[in-house]
């Protein structure tokens, strides 16, 4: 299934707008949300083909929305890519286990980003 519509998850309005920028410029609807309660929502009532999901945010982190988001009947075809600044091999770890198709490490790189988008679509 191709992916056209990606769901941005951070906190940060600036990595929120960075993202957004760079995926809308590459063809891609982006849809935001600003916390893992939020994603949760929107990923149900929007359907999105891949979030995109920061890890460190207040009220639910990102491990704790991915693995809700990965388990929940409605959600859980949706593939999680978490986009972090945490890169602790046991960071990555945790997030794979979590239900995370994949990771990226903050300040990402736009073609190693866009290489992972495109191997999960």
């Amino acid at each position: 299934m191709p992916i056209s519509k990606i769901m941005v998850v951070d906190d940060s309005p600036t990595e929120r707008h960075f993202l957004g920028e760079l995926l809308t410029k590459e063809g891609y609807q982006v849809v935001m949300a600003e916390s893992g309660e939020d994603a949760m929502e929107k990923a149900k009532q929007l359907k999105p083909d891949l979030i995109l999901m920061d890890v460190v945010m207040p009220g639910l982190n990102g491990f704790q929305a991915t693995r809700a988001i990965t388990k929940a009947e409605e959600t859980k075809n949706i593939p999680v890519i978490m986009c972090t600044s945490k890169g602790q091999e046991t960071d990555k770890v945790w997030g794979m286990r979590q239900g995370a198709r994949d990771y990226v490490v903050k300040p990402v790189n736009k073609d190693e980003l866009l290489r992972k988008i495109a191997a999960l679509g």
